[in-house]
């Protein structure tokens, strides 16, 4: 059966005890595992610390920590601490975010991401071996030192994020598990067809690694509610955050609404951006419904053959009343 984890709302929550709120309805009801992204708000470890603190059993991740943020030695040292942290239950997710964010939020150049993330996981991985760390890339060059404290036994999993074929290829190749959103079932099949190659290519065990799908969802007794919250988090993505988005989606095969949506969004027509978000693609891309409709709405996501785990996010506006709904109605 394919797991079921909790992707903390990206948007900004009131606090840290809000989000440790939900981590632990998200314990007592089952789930599999609570993933955190990081992007311009609150950063990843000091939350994940809070959570792991406040839980003991639901196993915790960052579903993303910007590869350009931080070095990758350093992201190294920080799963070794979170995995001691949460007594083995850490999941280290990276990628490499896009260049909205990495050029005009961190200040660094978004160059050659698959290299940049192919050399970060390398890193990554030595550091956590507790072996002394040499490495001689086209990013990194290192030597002369090993983690000082004793390193996790074993050492927690490291996932990458992706969305294109390239990247995903890369995920199967080097890392542990493949974190993937925005994607239609379709789309997510024909991406799993290059994370396989990636497999193949890194001769790696496909039974070792995880994939897991961020689907955003939000469920309410009101539908038309739902979809409009669902529908403004979408538009944002596709419309607001570059060409990284609008990009994905035309890969595949809805280049006309991606188009549409990024030009209306940048020609500050918000509501009509949202508005050319069809119904079809919305319940392609999201889960927004009633409870009634809720678990058949996601099973088109959880019978995808080759995801391992599909991941609850919610959207951008979504309420608390709609988060702590959905974390409930979603339940396994």
């Amino acid at each position: 059966m394919t797991a079921l984890d909790v992707s903390l709302p990206v948007a900004s929550q009131p606090s840290i005890e809000v989000l440790s709120g939900q981590a632990e309805q998200a314990e007592s009801l089952g789930y599999d595992r609570l993933w955190l992204p990081e992007t311009w708000g609150r950063d990843v470890v000091t939350v994940l610390s809070a959570i792991a603190e406040r839980t003991t059993e639901i196993g915790i991740g960052s579903s993303i920590a910007p590869v350009y943020s931080r070095s990758p030695t350093l992201l190294g040292q920080t799963a070794a601490t979170l995995e001691e942290l949460s007594d083995g239950r850490f999941r280290l997710g990276v990628g490499p975010s896009g260049p909205q964010v990495v050029e005009h939020w961190h200040g660094s150049s978004f160059d050659r991401p698959l290299r940049y993330t192919r050399e970060t996981i390398a890193v990554i991985k030595a550091v956590l071996s507790g072996e002394p760390v040499e490495y001689d890339g086209e990013f990194f060059e290192l030597s002369g030192f090993r983690l000082r404290c004793d390193p996790p036994t074993p050492a927690p999993p490291v996932d990458t994020a992706g969305m294109g074929p390239k990247a995903v290829e890369l995920a199967g190749r080097f890392a542990d598990g493949w974190h993937a959103l925005m994607l239609t079932p379709d789309g997510m099949r024909s991406r799993l067809d290059a994370f396989r190659h990636g497999v193949e290519l890194g001769d790696r065990d496909r039974s070792n690694q995880r994939v897991t799908l961020s689907v955003p969802c939000c469920v309410d007794p009101d539908l038309e509610q739902a979809r409009a919250v669902v529908r403004s988090h979408l538009a944002f993505y596709i419309g607001g955050m570059g060409t990284f988005y609008r990009d994905a989606l035309s890969s595949q095969g809805h280049e006309d609404v991606a188009s549409t949506v990024y030009e209306r969004y940048n020609d500050g027509d918000r509501e009509g951006a949202i508005k050319a978000i069809p119904t079809s693609l919305l319940e392609n891309l999201a889960v927004a419904t009633t409870p009634a409709q809720a678990t058949d709405a996601l099973a088109r996501f959880r019978t995808i053959d080759g995801v391992d785990a599909v991941a609850i996010s919610f959207p951008r506006g979504a309420t608390q009343t709609q988060i702590s709904t959905t974390i409930e109605e979603l339940a396994p």
